[in-house]
């Protein structure tokens, strides 16, 4: 009989969450999830319970609906809270609370990690746990140390993270930077939850933009010998492209002044754009970000796969002809409107590579999921991309798009566009060079993507709690600092005995390791939502509840040396969960500051 949603027999429930704790502990002891672990233990008690009441006839032996556990946001409502009885109500035909009480009645807590019961208001159940269990998270936290917070969530499935893929024609934007601290940020909690993650840049070498570049390095090339010789209104006027064409003159001379524009143009593009692509690269690494792949837009051109995009759906019937041109038949796979694949002059349009890439990414190297780290002026463009790989027979729900909304930059209140320092328009190098490239890291990944985000840089630079990523670092910092004093004065870490652990019992001490084992279901939550700022909002929180803990509770003058022993050992595992979180975010970790 199904008791709670799609849930079994609890019994037999019980036993296969048993197997799969015993199957995970073989893979890996290194995953423990002590809030993931206490849940399902609670959820699991209510289900006999539930079943006991059922089989004692004091409730009638129909389906339930769904229950939640949950953390109550208020901790006088205990550790975690159950609205069993409140949705089973109609079912049973009874008061809530009169079936909370039941439940009560039915269930045990000896032998488990609760320590008491309660009814709350019309029916909630709330439940606290045993100092036990607090004793056991410090532990784990020591015990697991740089693996702590790591979940198997993801195990067995492999996740590409497309992210910046900058025009390779020119320097990277503010946008970029934004997009870069995003997209590797995700990456990284994606790893640590048992996805198997590459990280990729896709290089548009091909195209109208590179075209638009022959064009450009070709007029300067050509005016460095006629002045004469115009540059277009939409060609690139940087400063970039007149650098490459005079170091192509260094190398060639005139050289290619009389010859035919196509070679001229194929020369001075091989020329310039590999030092384009290597300046990407150079410049993110500078940014904490080395790619797995960078995945060139001719490759799909050469292999004939752009072509067979064009092909294959009209050999299955989803296009039309209309003033030349080929149109897709978008409309019938749930988009907004059909669009042109290839235009009449029988040139491609821009989205037949992208659906060729995409394609690659889902059917030919096989992702379970593609992960995309877009601009939000892609809104349109999604739904249509979809579109055509699903009528190419690819599932395109393993096809997910984060879109990203503009970054302001902020200085004394007002709008910056320029550089300080240059005098120039930003862009994600000259970024770099105004602030610390911690905070570009921390503070891109503080507000959901689809957020417009006002990027202070006064703040940036402040060293002040009101930094956001300095408040984080000095909480490790200044562990760091108390862990050598007490050193200093005998007291290691080494000396002090896990047992004392048990001591721990003032509300700060409670709250704050309660925050440390929430790290699984955080990253957990964060690799779901694709959103990283749940890890620095959780970083943030976290040296918040240390500072507090750190003024509430003495530890050179603890009462007894065993509280102090314990409450070093939580200021180390708090130490632990700070530097693991930063390690995520790939932002340092200062010893002292």
């Amino acid at each position: 009989m199904n008791w709670c949603g799609n849930e079994t027999n609890p019994r037999n429930r019980r036993k296969e969450l048993a197997a799969v704790y015993a199957a995970q502990k073989g893979m890996d002891r290194k995953m423990a999830d002590c809030i993931r672990e206490a849940a399902d233990q609670l959820h699991e008690l209510l289900m006999e319970g539930l079943g006991r009441m059922v089989a004692e006839e004091k409730v009638p032996a129909v389906p339930l609906p769904a229950f939640r556990v949950e953390i109550p946001a208020d901790k006088s409502h205990g550790d975690f809270a159950a609205n069993v009885a409140m949705v089973s109500a109609k079912a049973f035909r009874m008061a809530p609370r009169k079936i909370a009480e039941l439940i009560l009645e039915s269930i045990s807590l000896h032998g488990t990690i609760f320590d008491r019961a309660e009814i709350a208001g019309p029916g909630f159940l709330n439940f606290f746990l045993k100092p036990e269990w607090f004793s056991k998270v410090v532990e784990t936290v020591l015990t697991e140390k740089d693996t702590y917070g790591k979940t198997q969530t993801g195990a067995g499935k492999r996740a590409l993270v497309e992210f910046v893929s900058a025009n390779p024609t020119g320097p990277m934007h503010v946008g970029n930077a934004r997009g870069g601290a995003l997209g590797d940020s995700l990456a990284e909690i994606l790893s640590w939850t048992g996805w198997e993650v590459e990280r990729e840049f896709y290089v548009n070498d091909a195209g109208n933009q590179i075209q638009k570049f022959a064009t450009s390095l070709e007029v300067r090339y050509l005016q460095h010998f006629d002045p004469s010789v115009e540059m277009p209104e939409d060609a690139y006027h940087g400063a970039d492209i007149t650098e490459h064409a005079e170091n192509f003159i260094a190398e060639n001379g005139d050289k290619y002044v009389n010859c035919d524009s196509q070679t001229r143009r194929d020369a001075l593009v091989a020329f310039a754009l590999p030092k384009n692509i290597a300046g990407l690269e150079r410049d993110l690494k500078k940014y904490r970000i080395v790619y797995d792949n960078w995945f060139r837009e001719s490759t799909l051109h050469q292999n004939g796969q752009v072509k067979w995009v064009v092909e294959e759906l009209t050999k299955r019937g989803y296009t039309y002809e209309q003033e030349g041109a080929v149109w897709f038949k978008a409309t019938d796979f749930g988009a907004d409107k059909d669009f042109v694949l290839v235009r009449a002059n029988g040139i491609p349009t821009y989205v037949v590579p992208d659906i060729a890439y995409h394609y690659n990414k889902l059917m030919v190297r096989k992702f379970d999921k593609a992960i995309d780290v877009l601009g939000a002026d892609h809104h349109g463009y999604v739904p249509r991309l979809k579109a055509a790989l699903t009528a190419l027979g690819a599932d395109a729900s393993r096809l997910d798009v984060v879109l990203m909304q503009m970054v302001m930059l902020m200085r004394d209140g007002e709008v910056v566009k320029l550089s300080k320092r240059s005098g120039k328009a930003i862009t994600l190098v000259t970024l770099l060079d105004e602030i610390p490239l911690d905070a570009a890291r921390f503070f891109f990944n503080t507000r959901e993507a689809n957020s417009h985000f006002e990027f202070d840089l006064d703040l940036a630079v402040e060293q002040s709690s009101q930094n956001p990523v300095y408040y984080v670092q000095y909480a490790h910092a200044r562990i760091c600092s108390l862990l050598r004093t007490m050193a200093e004065q005998g007291v290691t870490l080494e000396q002090c005995k896990k047992d004392a652990l048990a001591l721990l019992k003032q509300p700060q001490e409670l709250e704050l390791i309660r925050h440390l084992a929430s790290l699984p279901s955080e990253l957990d939550a964060a690799a779901k939502a694709y959103d990283p700022s749940k890890v620095t909002k959780y970083a943030t929180e976290l040296a918040t509840l240390f500072h507090k803990f750190y003024d509430a509770c003495s530890i050179k003058y603890a009462e007894t040396p065993e509280l102090q022993q314990a409450r070093l050992l939580l200021c180390e595992a708090a130490r632990q969960g700070i530097s693991n979180v930063l390690h995520i975010l790939k932002v340092t970790c200062p010893e002292s500051m």
